[in-house]
Order: structure tokens, then sequence, then C-alpha cells
């Protein structure tokens, strides 16, 4: 086999398209031009044509220039060195330092074998009450935030990392402003998070493969992380830039769109890294927690709508709270049982009054007489909004569980809650008896 291949059939884009054989997808080769050498990577192959994004763009490319293979697909260095720094979406260094050597892991690989995860059986602590009450995050699990452009999820989604208790912080930044970049590294700099984080990031003006790369080099670094038994917590944002980056290359590929133009095969790009998420037997875990913008607020679009299958539950995130109806852990079972003997009579009474309260608030906007127990509800739902889910509310769970009681004792009988009475003796505010 040539180690050259110096006759380009075409050029489209970003994308160069060789003759050669014995390559394999998602391998790296080297374009050799005048301004010098650019990194590329296989995305398609057909028959004895090669197609290679190239990530610094083909401006500058001729059809006589040369195209060597590296048989090998992308591979980032593992260390300790990782932490406290920042990298592009190719690994590179990012915070004007050197470069880090380590143990050559390939990006990119297949989900850990079933037999080798644990039952998720850990709870993630936020200490966000609408998170660690109503919709607990669990250890190896892979949920979304469901947001529209405007809404502060990469607050929501900085806030997190900052408080959960994983061992390690890992973010991805897929096509991010700078001053989102900025805003992450200031939050986390200013609490005390960065020297256990890693950042990836790929802003808005980087090449378009770079943003594809981002989640395959978080989710290799935290594995490696998780196999030496540490938390490890990924942060991705946003997936739908992911996955326009994937519509954007399938366009220039000519493919057959599918729904919306997206490429036939978003459901398994997607599936390829959320499950990545896992929780090892025997060593540490990996939890992925994915904002995905919704256009037009539609939850029917593909990138959402595809997730939803992959994920165990969602978050949604509406006018700046994250949402009681609609956002789901499919896995809270398996530990608000273990937090405290309260958990789940709070969070099933709260939100069966929330969502009575919604009912009197439409009662009164449409001119009804109110009762008595609606004013009830109304003042609860006051209460509820600006003591628990406001985002700026930042308390452990179990003051966040005392909390809810105090709001519910302000507001009505011990009997009204429709929470048992053994559980009601136990923790109703004694001065409120």
């Amino acid at each position: 086999m040539r180690k050259y291949y110096d006759e380009i059939l075409r050029i489209s884009g970003n994308v160069v398209t060789v003759k050669a054989r014995g390559v394999g997808y998602d391998e790296l080769a080297v374009l050799s031009s005048e301004r010098g050498d650019s990194l590329a990577q296989v995305i398609q192959l057909e028959g004895n044509q090669v197609s290679l994004q190239v990530f610094a763009g083909t401006q500058g490319v001729s059809n006589n220039d040369k195209v060597r293979l590296l048989h090998r697909p992308m591979q980032v260095p593992f260390s300790e060195s990782l932490l406290g720094r920042v990298f592009d979406g190719s690994a590179r260094p990012r915070d004007e330092r050197g470069s880090v050597d380590g143990k050559r892991v390939e990006i990119g690989g297949p989900a850990v074998n079933p037999a080798r995860r644990r039952r998720p059986d850990k709870m993630v602590h936020t200490g966000i009450p609408m998170i660690d009450i109503f919709n607990s995050l669990v250890e190896s699990q892979k949920l979304p935030i469901f947001s529209v452009a405007g809404e502060p999820y990469n607050e929501l989604l900085a806030r997190i990392g900052l408080q959960a208790d994983a061992e390690i912080i890992i973010l991805g930044g897929m096509g991010l402003r700078h001053d989102d970049y900025l805003k992450f590294r200031q939050t986390f700099e200013q609490g005390g998070m960065l020297a256990r984080t890693i950042m990836f990031i790929h802003t808005a003006a980087d090449p378009v493969v770079e943003c594809l790369l981002v989640p395959d080099l978080c989710l290799a670094v935290g594995e490696q992380f998780a196999l030496q038994g540490r938390r490890v917590l990924v942060l991705l944002t946003d997936m739908t830039a992911f996955s326009d980056a994937l519509k954007e290359i399938a366009i220039v590929m000519e493919q057959i769109p599918s729904n919306r133009g997206y490429p036939g095969d978003l459901y398994t790009q997607l599936a390829r890294r959320y499950e990545k998420a896992v929780d090892f037997d025997g060593a540490g875990s990996m939890t992925v927690l994915a904002c995905v913008t919704m256009p037009g607020d539609d939850v029917t679009h593909p990138v959402p709508d595809n997730t939803g299958y992959i994920t165990e539950g969602q978050f949604y995130l509406r006018n700046g709270r994250i949402e009681p109806f609609g956002s789901l852990s499919r896995l809270k079972q398996q530990v608000n049982g273990k937090t405290r003997d309260d958990h789940r009579s709070i969070m099933d009474a709260c939100i069966q009054l929330y969502a009575s309260c919604r009912e009197s608030r439409e009662k009164r906007d449409m001119g009804f007489e109110m009762s008595e127990w609606d004013k009830k509800l109304l003042r609860y739902g006051e209460l509820f909004e600006q003591r628990i889910m406001d985002l700026s509310v930042n308390i452990p769970l179990f003051e966040a569980l005392d909390r809810c009681w105090a709001i519910l004792a302000e507001c009505f009988e011990p009997a009204e809650t429709g929470i048992r009475r053994t559980i009601i003796e136990k923790h109703w505010p004694q001065a409120a008896s």
C-alpha cells in the first residue's frame, strides 16, 4: 500500500475525496498542502473512494496535495495532568499551556458491556431542590435538559457541575459562544472547582468536525477516570449543535436526508454517546447530563425526540425554572427511598398540591369565585415557587425537605396534605401543631 495518496478526486466544502483501500471509518489522515499539514478524519467509505473531513478547512488545498493515512482513530492523551486544563475539539490546549503527555486512549469506542455494569443506586446531590427532591439524579444516569434559546440552561449546567458531589467534572462545549465558555470557566474558578475540571470547548468559529469530536473526547477521558474508581460527571452542551454538525456534513456528502434534513443515523449517533454512561462493578462511575435546545420549543423536533428514546428521563427548563410537570428521572425510585423516610411522601404531596394550585389559578383568571381551599392553594403555589422552584435556591436535600414541610404547615392543616399520619406525626413542624 502506498504511504501517500496524491490524487484528490473532489473538494466539497471541508471534505476531500481520495482513492484508497484498506481504510477504516473514523481513522485519521494528514493532508499536506502549501499551508502545511492539516489533520483530517475519514467520514465516508464508498468502494475505493475515501472522504475526509479536514479539521482546518480546505482553503488553499489543491488536487495535487498529498494525503497520508494514519490507520488509527483519534486518540487523546490521558493522565492526571488533564485536570484543570482547557482543550479544543481536537484535544489541543486552548489555555495557552503546554501539551499533555500520557497514555494514548482511542475515542469513540463501544459502550461498556452490560455485564460489567452495576445497577444504579447512588444519588448525586446537586443542592437544587427541584432535582434532589422531585427528580433525583443517579450515578451513571444519562439525562438531558430540554430547553429553548434564551433560557439559562448553561448557567444551570455550570451550577450543577459546581455543586454536584462528583470527584471530576468534564465539560464538553459544542458551538459555544466565547462568552458562554468564559462564564463556565469563571464559574468553576470562583467556585474552586477548576482544579478537578477538564474542558473540551468547541466554539461556533471552530471547524465543524471538531464539534463531533467533543463528546467522544469527554467520554473517553471520563471512562478512564471511572475505571480508576473516580465518580465522574460529564456535562455536554449543546447536543442540538452536535446534531446540526452531523446534518451539515451529511448535506456536504449528499446523503439522503431524513426528518428535517438530519441524517438517517441520528438516533445511532446520539445513542453511541449517551450509552457511555456507566457505573463500573468494582470501580467508579460516569454520569452524563446534556443540554438539548428545542427549536421553536418543539419536543417533536428530531433531536429531543430521539434523545427521549435513549435517555432515562429529562428535565424541562422553562421560564427560568425546572418544570415539575414533564420533568422525569426514571431512576429516582432507586435512591429516594434510601434518603429519608418522608422523601417520597413530600415529593408526591407537593406536586399534587401544585397541580391543584394551577387549576385554581385558571379558575381565578377566568373570573370564577375563589373558595377558601382555592385561596390556600394559591398561597401554597406562591411559596412553593419562591422557596423551592426558584433556581437561586441552593440548599442540601434534608434542608429542602424541611422547607417543604414548613410551606405545607404554613398553608394547610395536616389532614389536607394527603400524607400518611405516621409520616406527619414524625415530621410536621412542631411550631405549626
